[in-house]
Formats: C-alpha cells, sequence, structure tokens
C-alpha cells in the first residue's frame, strides 16, 4: 500500500537558536544577531525553499560558514520556508520567550467565563486587525490571585488566533546597570513588532509596575517603566500587538501606568462546581487507578485555587503514592495533601549549646 505523502504548508513563523559551529577553532567569529529585520531578509535569502519542521538545523552558507541554528518552533510544524515567513532568533539572555502555543485553548480554562467571555475580543483583533482600527484593544490587564489561570487564558489566545506568544517576567527586566531595563524593553517590542499579530505577556507585572509610595522597597525602577510608557503609548507603530499584563496585585500598581490598560479582567478563585470539573478532568488520564470520592474533595477545598488542586493536591498524591509502592489513589491519598496544606510543619525551634 503507498505511503500517505505528508502535506507540505508554508511557513507563517519559524523561531531558530544559535547552535554554533561543529568544530571549535580560535579564528571562529560568533555571529550576534543584532537586526532582526535584517537577519530575516538575510535567512530567507539562503533559506527560502528549505523544508523544515521542530529540531531541523539549518547552516550558514555565506557570511559565518557553516555555523548552525536549530528549529526551536515553527507554525506549522512542517512546511516550506517561503517570502511572507516571519523568522526569529531566540534572545541570547533568554530573558524573552517565544513560544508558537499549540496545547491549550480556552475550553481548557474551567470557569472564569465572564473572563472568557471578554477576550475573545483580544481574539478577534489578532485574527482581523484590520477590522478595529484605533479601537484595537492594545493594553489589558489581568488581575486576581495566583493560580486562576491568567497565563493559560493568555497563551490559549494566542493559540487559536496562531500568532506568537513572547512572554517575560518582568523580574528579570530589572538589570544590574542604569539602561538594561530600558533596552530590554525596546527588545522586546522589537521582537513583537517583527512577528506581529502576537501577544506580548508581562508576568508578575507588579514588581515594575508598583505605586510610587512602594518604589523605596524595590529600587528605582523608574527608568523601566518610561520605556514600557512609550511602548504601551504606541509612540512606535504597533498596530497589530496585544500587550496583556498579569498580577495578582492590582490595587498596588501605580495609577499613571494603571491607566494605559483600556481594560481591565479579574479571575476568580474557582467556585465548589469549577473545582469539582477541575479534579475530574485531571483525573480523567491519571497514570494510576482512582477511587476517589469528586465531591468531598471538591468541598474541602475552598479557596483553593486551580493550579493548588492540580500542582499540591492531585500532584503531590500521585508522586506519594508511587514513592510508596500504591497502584491506586483513594480519597485519603487526596485529603490528606489538603490537610498537610492546610497545616503547615513546624519547624522545631534549634537547641542551643553551652
Amino acid at each position: 500500500m503507498p505511503r500517505k505523502r505528508e502535506t507540505r504548508g508554508e511557513i507563517r513563523y519559524l523561531i531558530l537558536k544559535p547552535l554554533g559551529y561543529p568544530l571549535k577553532a580560535s579564528y571562529h567569529e560568533y555571529p550576534i544577531v543584532d537586526n532582526l529585520k535584517v537577519f530575516e531578509r538575510y535567512a530567507k535569502d539562503q533559506w527560502k525553499g528549505e523544508v523544515v519542521s521542530k529540531g531541523k538545523l539549518l547552516f550558514d552558507i555565506r557570511m559565518f560558514p557553516d555555523f548552525a541554528f536549530e528549529v526551536v518552533d515553527a507554525e506549522p510544524s512542517f512546511g516550506v520556508i517561503t517570502e511572507s515567513t516571519k523568522i526569529l532568533v531566540e534572545s541570547l539572555s533568554k530573558m524573552i520567550e517565544t513560544e508558537i502555543v499549540t496545547d491549550v485553548k480556552l475550553n481548557d480554562v474551567v470557569g472564569q467565563e465572564e473572563a472568557k467571555r471578554k477576550v475573545r475580543v483580544i481574539l478577534e483583533f489578532l485574527k482581523n486587525p484590520e477590522k478595529f482600527g484605533k479601537w484595537a484593544p492594545k493594553n489589558v490587564l489581568f488581575f486576581g490571585p495566583p493560580g486562576t489561570g491568567k497565563t493559560m487564558t493568555a497563551k490559549a489566545l494566542a493559540n487559536e488566533a496562531k500568532v506568537p506568544f513572547l512572554s517575560v517576567k518582568s523580574t528579570k527586566l530589572i538589570g544590574e546597570h542604569v539602561g538594561d531595563g530600558a533596552r530590554k524593553i525596546h527588545e522586546l517590542y522589537e521582537r513583537a513588532r517583527q512577528v506581529s499579530p502576537c501577544i506580548v505577556f508581562l508576568d508578575e507585572f507588579d514588581s515594575i509596575a508598583l505605586d510610587r509610595s512602594y518604589q523605596d522597597l524595590r529600587g528605582d525602577v523608574s527608568e523601566i517603566v518610561n520605556a514600557l510608557l512609550t511602548e504601551l503609548d504606541g509612540i512606535q507603530k504597533n498596530d497589530r500587538i496585544c500587550t496583556i499584563a498579569a498580577t495578582n496585585r492590582a490595587e498596588m500598581l501605580d495609577v499613571s501606568i494603571r491607566s494605559r490598560f483600556e481594560e481591565e479582567i479579574e479571575f476568580s478563585l474557582p467556585s465548589y462546581e469549577e473545582r469539582l470539573e477541575i479534579i475530574k478532568r485531571n483525573l480523567a488520564d491519571f497514570p494510576l487507578k482512582v477511587k476517589v470520592s469528586y465531591d468531598l474533595v471538591a468541598r474541602m477545598t475552598e479557596g483553593f485555587s486551580g493550579r493548588d488542586l492540580v500542582e499540591k493536591i492531585i500532584k503531590s498524591s500521585l508522586h506519594k503514592s508511587i514513592a510508596d509502592g500504591k497502584d491506586v489513589v483513594e480519597t485519603d491519598d487526596l485529603l490528606n495533601a489538603i490537610e498537610r496544606i492546610k497545616t503547615p510543619s513546624k519547624t522545631p525551634p534549634k537547641q542551643m549549646f553551652v
């Protein structure tokens, strides 16, 4: 029977990682991508028509012969580099993470119905930027307790809109020297402009955007704030970029920064019904047998976030059961994990020796 031929689509986005030379020699100069736009033109001139997929190596054959780049992500996952392919090189500082998200959708976010309703405007904007004109949802604030689905929702939007997801933890924007932070902000948005439409996701946003009355607690980051305000105000053309900032402490944000976000979307702790659904979904494909009262566990976890349920209760119970040599997870295993969280272990005082 003839083998089915795999369809080759056109690669829309390509993310490369510089690997280096096959042989190390003292005369080899390591190329640094300084101008993304120029590199993209240079890359397409030599690699146009190449069939690529995740993990494939591409070799420079011009300025730095035999220097290798690895394909770390692509949309679609298999296809041909064309004139319209957008090519991005991973940040050497590792500060900016660029992903082509494929593993999460809005329906995977349990609950948060009002938040999911509101973010559909962002989804429509990313799919049809021309439709919105000057009324685009450019700057949106996600706020609420930790583990309630803010990052997951942002990634789901990127997946469903089929656009790149550029994320950075705001704490990484604070550099050791004056000017580092502002440079990193501008690098982030320069990358975003290259691959737009896209999502820029600023996690732990309060670390750089606290109200001025708190600034003495964290040092002077005014240069970062000023650079960020410049980008959020769109002094440079950011027509097809949606910035989503996430924080657990919206009430502590600086008023001048918070005012730049035209939409604020709240994420709340899950209700009993939502906790029940989270437990059922995560135990549906469990690697061990399950004998659990879903109702009892859901009732005993009021005030827990979705991440608490998955990471601290379900995952913890799985690991303990495996360590104990059990082949089944029971209700008591989950209840014991809940009890461990609700009753923090007490460390005995250090004994003083004379």
